[in-house]
């Protein structure tokens, strides 16, 4: 008997990074994901349907990501960076050998043959179409991919609506033109939420009104917005001082004639109220069995060591060893009993699942689900031995009797919600608001990013059917918007893991949108210099060749008639 259903929602993203420089930032962090990540899950999930069984998950691929892996730029640099590691994989097996460094060799050796794995895969499993590989695990009912915004702009924090619905229309055309369908699914950037609330005399909706003007049926929040407890972010107002909060806040609570939810728990969907839109929240249990290096499966100390890096290749030879190790203390890596290991920690994890279904079967009328999410790079790239582990866990799922395996679509259409809830201002993030992207490190970029949203719409404003090149000179005023306004520069900027790098991309965006939109303001023809630039900014910042610029257009919406404002200053 099926107590309960289970999904893994996998969120995939990495920034833009075509042409934009190697190592140690650059298009190189997207080749890594490519042979480390997403060609593994892709393995993984075809290898399961040659056994016979027909694995279920539900995966976000960002526009911008997909965007990425249908360039022919990329593809070729990618099938270069795999040559270059086995390149610098067998000089190792070299040198290794003439030392009589036994069991490094032995690792060589295996790093070599993995390395020739993901090539032939990726040329002829795949015909270096991943992009193609995904959209057929959807078409043969495997996968439910969902969208995003479409460069993953963290949608609280942008000033205008114009902004968020372009950002998302732009990732909807984007899923058409690469998928071939509409996706039906959301994955809001970083989790981040922002409900319906009165700015002055001016109604700016919550996000699921935009979602449902955009057919979008679902959507994930983390634990808490779920849950209760306290107000986060903006409505907190003191939650990292004058950072994440402002002074006042009139929030709008619409009437809805659906029951409202009494107790609220991560384990069924709600609608949002106001609109026909779902949430689904993240399981906190389950998750942190993931997600924590120490108290997780990827501390294991069998598992490969992320951080140390031979000093010639930078191939990660050794293991996490301890929890005390420093690097240079690490064991040599053994993938035999690591993965070995997987098997124990992907039945504990089905077990878990289990209990946590049963728990709820006995006090509730419908099954209930289990959503657990993870960042799609977490498998394989930072917990090497972590798409065996997924590929395990789908594989037991699949034969149990007692776990329905399913997607976030599937189950949405079979228990759809009879309850409706309200959304605190939320996300994922450090402290659950928006300090990880609004902060005293990043205060300064915000200013400018609100500016260039205002100039977009009074360009649309101005130029409601341009043509010829003016339409073109809008067209990459468009796509250079949306690249400055990712949620990935003030997120490297706030973790210092690439600042320089972030701010520089961030201000390289921001000036081709500015002298863009200097062109269309000062009207008339081009001259010889405005097309070069506009040739060569094309030929450097190419993704979303039907990005409509007219999709950014001022955005007003009012709230229903039965509305009640709600003062929280």
């Amino acid at each position: 008997m099926v107590l309960g259903y289970f999904t893994l929602v996998l969120h995939s993203h990495l920034p833009y990074v075509r042409l934009a420089g190697r190592w140690p930032h650059g298009e190189e962090m997207l080749h890594q994901a490519i042979a480390e990540t997403y060609i593994p899950l892709l393995n993984a999930l075809y290898d399961l349907k040659a056994e016979g069984l027909h694995p279920r998950l539900t995966i976000g691929l960002t526009p911008i990501l997909l965007e990425q892996l249908a360039d022919e730029d990329v593809r070729a640099h990618f099938d270069m960076y795999l040559e270059e590691r086995l390149t610098l994989v067998e000089a190792d097996l070299v040198r290794f050998e003439a030392g009589r460094q036994t069991h490094e060799a032995y690792l060589a050796r295996f790093y070599r043959d993995w390395y020739a794995g993901i090539r032939d895969s990726f040329r002829d499993r795949y015909q270096r179409d991943l992009v193609g590989a995904f959209a057929r695990l959807q078409e043969e009912g495997n996968l439910d991919i969902i969208t995003s915004a479409a460069t993953h702009a963290y949608l609280p924090l942008l000033a205008r609506d114009s902004s968020i619905y372009g950002q998302l229309q732009t990732g909807i055309s984007a899923y058409w033109q690469r998928l071939g369908t509409a996706p039906r699914g959301v994955w809001l950037p970083e989790c981040g939420y922002r409900p319906p609330y009165m700015e002055g005399d001016r109604y700016r909706p919550g996000l699921e009104e935009l979602l449902a003007d955009l057919n979008l049926q679902y959507f994930f929040t983390d634990t808490h917005a779920i849950r209760g407890g306290q107000l986060v972010g903006k409505l907190a107002g003191d939650v990292a001082g004058p950072y994440g909060g402002i002074p006042e806040r009139r929030l709008v609570r619409a009437a809805d004639e659906r029951p409202q939810a009494t107790q609220r728990t991560t384990l069924r969907p709600y609608y949002v109220r106001a609109a026909k839109v779902a949430v689904y929240g993240r399981d906190e249990g389950t998750g942190l069995q993931v997600w924590s290096a120490t108290h997780g499966y990827p501390g294991d100390f069998l598992y490969r060591e992320f951080h140390r890096k031979d000093a010639h290749s930078g191939i990660q030879y050794w293991r996490i060893t301890s929890n005390t190790a420093g690097l240079g203390e690490k064991e040599l890596y053994d993938p035999q009993p690591a993965f070995q290991k997987v098997k124990d920690h992907a039945a504990h994890f089905v077990h878990l699942v289990r209990e946590e279904l049963a728990g709820f079967a006995a006090t509730s009328d419908v099954p209930g689900i289990v959503v657990s999410a993870y960042d799609t790079e977490l498998f394989g790239h930072w917990w090497f031995e972590g798409v065996a582990w997924l590929q395990e866990v789908l594989r037991l799922m699949e034969r149990s009797e007692e776990i329905g395996l399913t997607t976030a679509e599937e189950y949405l259409a079979k228990y759809p919600p009879d309850e409706v809830i309200d959304l605190p201002e939320s996300s994922w993030g450090e402290g659950g608001g928006h300090w990880t992207w609004l902060n005293p490190e990043t205060e300064w970029l915000w200013p400018l990013v609100h500016h260039a949203e205002r100039r977009m719409e009074q360009l649309v404003a101005r130029y409601p059917a341009a043509e010829g090149e003016m339409a073109e000179v809008l067209t990459q005023a468009a796509r250079e918007l949306v690249l400055l306004e990712a949620s990935d520069w003030p997120f490297l900027i706030s973790t210092g893991q690439a600042k320089e790098y972030a701010i520089g991309r961030f201000q390289q965006h921001l000036a081709r949108f500015n002298v863009l939109a200097a062109m269309a303001e000062r009207g008339g023809p081009l001259s010889a210099s405005d097309r070069e630039f506009l040739g060569s900014t094309r030929e450097q910042d190419n993704p979303f060749p039907q990005i409509d610029y007219r999709a950014f257009r001022e955005q007003r919406y009012e709230p229903s008639p039965q509305s009640t404002v709600v003062e929280t200053g």
